[in-house]
């Protein structure tokens, strides 16, 4: 059940907000109510994170537009089969894919 705004000022009246802060900082300092967030993150994301490429340059590596990239790395899409293996290997192998893109741009 909510508190009476009377109730709220009496319990206010009584805190002493100096010491509650303090306690809270030695809390924080010793690990107490410690939180922890995992984020997943895709291999898509990681692949092209390892490989220090754009969008644009890793999108175009695969051969999708960003558009689609983006999609596969917020989860909304999945890449095909042929692209799950080329991010595998651009997962497992960045240094490939600076290659490719040296070679594929002293071409043009």
């Amino acid at each position: 059940m909510p508190l009476t705004e009377k109730q709220l000022k009496e319990r206010d009246a009584k805190r002493d907000i100096g010491a509650e802060l303090l306690q809270a900082v030695r809390d924080m300092k010793a690990g107490k109510g410690k939180v922890v967030a995992k984020i997943e993150v895709l291999p898509v994301v990681m692949a092209r994170m390892k490989s220090g490429l754009s969008q644009s340059q890793f999108a175009s590596l695969l051969g999708v537009s960003v558009r689609t990239l983006q999609d596969w790395e917020q989860g909304r899409r999945q890449p095909s089969g042929a692209a799950q293996t080329l991010i595998t290997i651009a997962e497992q192998q960045p240094k490939v894919l600076k290659q490719v893109l040296k070679a594929q741009t002293s071409v043009a």
